[in-house]
């Protein structure tokens, strides 16, 4: 495997790890109120970001594997995780927490550098 898409491969697997877990975290710790303020919504939310999870997972598994199919499905994934890194921060900073907005903005960032290492020159 190239090293570029490595990057990529391995960003796209940690980061649906980590999406999973987080919400994981934050319903058992009881700090998604929306689940009774709005559940049909917040059930909507949760599925969206269950399939980001599993397409960065998935697609960065096929890229380790060197599987074209996984060149085809990493963008449909990151595309899917840049549209939650832009809107999510939103939240945060109604609420004040300025970590989680830094982090989105980061995740932004390094979202970019994977879709780049992974289409840029050959």
């Amino acid at each position: 495997m190239k090293k570029k898409f490595r990057f990529t491969a391995i960003f796209g697997i940690v980061c649906g790890i980590g999406m999973l877990a987080q919400w994981v975290m934050f319903i058992l710790t009881g700090q998604v109120p929306e689940l009774q303020t709005e559940p049909y919504r917040i059930a909507f939310h949760l599925a969206a970001e269950g399939l980001t999870a599993a397409g960065l997972i998935l697609s960065g598994i096929l890229l380790l594997r060197t599987k074209s199919l996984g060149r085809i499905l990493y963008p449909i994934a990151a595309g899917m995780l840049l549209y939650s890194v832009i809107v999510s921060p939103g939240y945060f900073a109604q609420l004040g927490q300025w970590g989680f907005v830094v982090m989105f903005m980061v995740l932004l960032v390094l979202t970019l550098l994977s879709l780049i290492l992974l289409h840029g020159r050959k």
